[in-house]
């Protein structure tokens, strides 16, 4: 989460978040999803970059959305939020 959420280096936001949306576990989106529910304007856009980098790299878009659905069913409101948020982004990757 301190990677993900690094106020003083957008490059290590963009670089963990493209790294855990590559790997594309239900562990790794998860992190992701935590983050972006706590992350301001400005670092949830550099989580973005990183996991639009992943999604259109790895042809990632199927794990990433299945893992998105099985996240909007945990028990936690924030993993809820952020993975919506999450499988918004690959849909908008699938344009």
């Amino acid at each position: 989460m301190g990677l993900l959420l690094d106020v003083e280096d957008t490059a290590v936001t963009r670089q963990t978040a493209e790294a855990l949306a590559g790997v594309g576990t239900v562990a790794a989106v998860r992190l992701i999803a935590l983050a972006v529910a706590e992350a301001d304007g400005h670092q949830a856009d550099w989580i973005q970059t990183g996991v639009h980098d992943a999604l259109v790299r790895t042809d990632g878009l199927p794990d990433v959305a299945t893992v998105c659905g099985q996240l909007a069913r945990d028990p936690e409101a924030a993993v809820r939020r952020g993975a919506a948020e999450i499988s918004a982004w690959a849909d908008d990757t699938r344009c």
